[in-house]
């Protein structure tokens, strides 16, 4: 249904631009309303100001000048909501955190239309999203690849969509974000901890994979990275994403000499390595089927109420079974510190 929004504009407000008065005023009172919507709005004839139709976003406001905002009817979404189980780990009227299993692709594309989280959370959040850019759809501002499990924060209202892709595209620099993954690489490693500062774009020779390149190729890319445990032939990571880049662990830990085990994608002249572990150990490996890799730790400054918010997830069962043969083999048969080992 129609929705309409009053706000007044005072004197020291006055001479401001249109647009960016609605803009401001829409985010102090949470309207889920973006600056391309507003804009859209206004050239639509949606807004008023003194009760007659202003459509230039220009406009220069006067002191005490009441501008009326009608927002339309939100378009339904053009994935379907399907009955799709989720590990919700916290939801609000804003946001919502989500434990996504691997094998769960993020988002609709060209060869996954449906099945996805998105398609999930359309039918788990029903009439609770209240539109991003007018549509009524979950905000996805980062994403886990498809083999990839863990935590992952969705957006319900525009107002929290872009106050989380904000802080995303921060990516904790200056603000509160924290991304942590635990990973089991390859071993060898020299150092117990390090940092890879390179950049990443798409592979020169295949366009499905990215690469290390050269600056002025590709994205600035830093990813931080810590030994928890030595596991003979391999060992168990904490990796710490200082930029959000695609595949960017997998490509950042492979250029080192330290794919993940199970990346057939960055992980291919690796495959003898399976050789040095325990037939436990590769038939785990085989079971697991894919990357090892989870989102475990998030952290974030809520868009909104402004509360700090911290989440942690241990991995799926088959990333603890790989890693409980792997302290096996290596003999250590011990509980771990890093992981639960059951």
């Amino acid at each position: 249904m129609n929705e309409t929004l009053h706000y007044a504009v005072g004197p020291e407000e006055a001479g401001e631009r249109l647009d960016r008065f609605l803009a401001r005023a829409a985010a102090e009172s949470h309207a889920a309303l973006s600056r391309t919507r507003l804009k859209a709005l206004i050239e639509a004839g949606q807004i008023r100001v003194d009760g007659l139709v202003a459509q230039d976003p220009s406009r220069k406001l006067g002191p005490g000048a009441v501008v009326t905002l009608e927002t339309p009817p939100l378009e339904d979404a053009p994935a379907a909501g399907e009955a799709i189980p989720l590990d919700i780990v916290y939801e609000d009227e804003w946001l919502v955190v989500v434990d996504k299993p691997a094998g769960l692709v993020t988002h609709p594309a060209p060869g996954h239309p449906n099945g996805t989280l998105v398609n999930a959370l359309i039918q788990h959040c029903g009439a609770t999203l209240s539109g991003i850019g007018g549509v009524k759809r979950p905000g996805i501002v980062h994403r886990l690849d498809k083999d990839t499990s863990g935590l992952l924060v969705v957006a319900k209202t525009d107002a929290a969509h872009q106050g989380l892709a904000a802080l995303f595209a921060d990516h904790g620099r200056t603000g509160s974000l924290l991304r942590e993954y635990l990973a089991l690489a390859w071993n060898g490693f020299s150092a117990r901890s390090g940092v890879v500062d390179a950049a990443i774009g798409r592979h020169a020779h295949s366009r499905e994979r990215m690469a290390v390149v050269n600056e002025d190729r590709g994205r600035h890319a830093v990813t931080h990275w810590r030994m928890e445990e030595a596991l003979g032939a391999a060992a168990l990571l904490r990796c710490r994403l200082e930029t959000g880049r695609t595949h960017q662990i997998r490509v950042h830990l492979a250029s080192i000499g330290h794919p993940l085990l199970g990346d057939s994608v960055y992980g291919g002249g690796f495959k003898t390595k399976a050789s040095l572990v325990s037939a436990p150990a590769r038939e785990a490996l085989i079971a697991l089927n894919r990357h090892a890799l989870h989102a475990a730790t998030l952290g974030f400054e809520h868009p909104i109420t402004g509360e700090p918010l911290s989440f942690e997830r241990p991995p799926p069962q088959d990333f603890l079974n790989l890693a409980k043969a792997l302290r096996v083999n290596n003999g250590v048969k011990i509980q771990s510190a890093a992981l639960p080992d059951h």
